[in-house]
């Protein structure tokens, strides 16, 4: 999500100081979250990072020796520091979780961590297209293979919702089943998903299927390459969206998550079905999954207003 306005961006990290090595229980800990829990890499390197952090604050002291006074006063450095209150939340996620783990396995006699919140944030609602300019983007003939694998990757995000990472793991023969017209992924905490894949994405990515073993070689297993035949990355994909944006004019920089935020919100707008869009989201919690109730009022606020005689004074 974007940051709120007033907000101040985040202090840069010292590179130093984020190469100082994790303490043997913090190295445990993580080995444990990955053989135990099957954490994701990124979730697994995020926590890493808020270590670090915590490592930093403490300036040489043993984490298992902190208190709760320490953290309330790491929480108002980090603060001071510029970070949002989201960020801080998800910095004492991460020690809450290590400490609850020495607790448990180490024994530790408390978790200074609990109780500990971080200071309030804005709330802030995640960016959607509305449903003319998701057909801007998504209309028009494709010029050349970049632009054939470009628009399946597209139709494919906001027909089906999937998240950045899912996308670009896709494998041929792996989870896309187009004579179903279904894609198979797996989501955070390693938990699997059907998703139902629209007309228009079908086509999309029976156009793109036919001509991809011209960028291709007979090895590659990912469905959407690079120029060089290889898997295009999260980052590869991102810039392919942006500059699609750009090059129509339509006004708004668009990332990935902007097309599973629309996915969401134009199904819940059309449907009112809360429950079948956390399913479709791959959401564990209904709370994750709210946010849109809130778009979709915020829709019908849009239209009050300019319809209504008496909406505007």
């Amino acid at each position: 999500m974007n940051a709120a306005r007033g907000v101040k961006p985040a202090a840069v990290p010292d590179p130093e100081a984020a190469a100082v090595p994790l303490p043997p229980e913090a190295e445990a800990w993580l080995g444990w979250l990955a053989s135990q829990r099957r954490a994701a890499g990124l979730t697994l390197q995020a926590y890493r990072r808020d270590l670090q952090a915590l490592l930093r604050l403490a300036d040489g002291r043993g984490l298992a020796t902190l208190a709760p006074h320490d953290i309330r006063r790491f929480v108002g450095r980090l603060h001071g520091e510029g970070l949002s209150g989201r960020s801080i939340a998800r910095h004492l996620s991460a020690w809450r979780g290590f400490y609850r783990w020495l607790v448990r396995h180490q024994g530790l006699a408390a978790n200074p961590v609990d109780g500990i919140r971080a200071p309030k944030s804005a709330v802030t609602l995640p960016r959607a297209l509305s449903p003319d300019q998701a057909q801007a983007l998504l209309e028009g003939e494709a010029e050349g293979l970049l632009e054939m694998r470009d628009l399946a990757m597209f139709e494919l995000f906001y027909s089906s919702g999937l998240r950045l990472a899912e996308l670009a793991a896709l494998d041929v023969g792996g989870g896309l089943d187009l004579a179903e017209a279904m894609v198979t992924v797996t989501g955070k905490r390693q938990r699997q998903r059907s998703v139902p894949v629209g007309g228009k994405a079908l086509d999309a990515l029976r156009a793109w299927l036919a001509a991809r073993e011209q960028m291709a070689p007979a090895d590659e297993r990912a469905v959407f390459v690079s120029r060089t035949g290889t898997r295009l990355s999260p980052a590869g994909i991102r810039s392919r969206l942006a500059l699609r944006a750009r090059q129509i004019g339509l006004g708004v920089h668009v990332h990935p998550h902007m097309l599973r935020h629309s996915f969401a919100s134009h199904l819940l707008q059309s449907s009112g079905d809360l429950r079948a869009v956390q399913e479709l989201l791959g959401h564990a919690s209904i709370r994750s999954t709210q946010v849109y109730t809130h778009l979709d009022f915020q829709h019908l606020s849009q239209v009050y207003d300019k319809t209504h005689p008496r909406a505007r004074k």
